[in-house]
């Protein structure tokens, strides 16, 4: 097991994904443009009401921002891990990734509801959580999926490649900042610790398969989990 989470996070595989000095150039200036759209976006889109129909909306021209900024700065790569004496497409692994996250988070949950003095954090909780209480869980689970698609095709995919020097880094920050529009600290404080662990499975493979896996197990098994906590 630790030996397959060194491989997820940390090994690098071999890869040629070199570009032009222009077509970098063009990448950086399309990931900007679309950084700063979607936040706007993003901040107007937890601020409607729960349930109602602009939120729907907003959350789903959020996720074409994503994709359409995705593809419009160059090329994606799937990525692989290397599996014994071979190298092969991430699935398993960024699963099992995704698992210790939900484990994390849902300790992290429940310690927050325990402690008095964190009330403050318990109720930006059920702040987010109120559009579970008022939407249908399949529409959610699909919203929830489809912008975790959107956002590792954009953050890790082409802001990622756009980025020379500590993209993992650099991708965490705007991807926080992205997310602290919406004005909500916990949702951010999650920003961090998720940019980070896909940031290095996207080092590590080369691709956004990995942290696309990821972001959907943590993603679809909080939306189950934090209401059974804080709700």
């Amino acid at each position: 097991m630790r030996a397959q989470v060194r491989r997820a996070l940390w090994d690098m595989v071999p890869r040629d994904h070199r570009e032009s000095p222009r077509a970098l150039r063009r990448r950086q200036l399309v990931v900007i443009a679309f950084v700063l759209v979607g936040a706007v976006v993003l901040g107007f889109s937890l601020r409607t009401e729960p349930g109602s129909t602009q939120f729907y909306v907003f959350t789903l021209v959020m996720a074409a921002l994503w994709t359409v900024g995705a593809f419009a700065s160059g090329p994606l790569h799937l990525g692989r891990i290397a599996l014994r004496d071979a190298h092969v497409r991430p699935v398993l692994t960024p699963f099992v990734v995704g698992a210790v996250i939900v484990g994390i988070f849902a300790a992290g949950g429940l310690l927050v509801r325990s402690l008095g003095f964190l009330d403050p954090l318990t109720e930006q909780i059920r702040d987010v959580l109120a559009y579970t209480d008022e939407s249908t869980l399949w529409a959610l689970a699909l919203i929830t999926a489809v912008n975790g698609i959107a956002e590792e095709l954009f953050f890790r995919g082409a802001a990622y490649a756009a980025v020379p020097k500590h993209p993992v880094t650099v991708t965490t920050i705007a991807y926080t900042i992205a997310t602290m529009a919406t004005g909500n600290l916990m949702l951010s404080f999650a920003a961090v610790l998720l940019g980070v662990v896909v940031g290095l499975e996207r080092r590590a493979s080369g691709g956004i398969l990995g942290p696309i896996i990821t972001h959907l197990t943590w993603s679809l098994s909080m939306l189950v989990l934090l209401p059974l906590i804080f709700l």
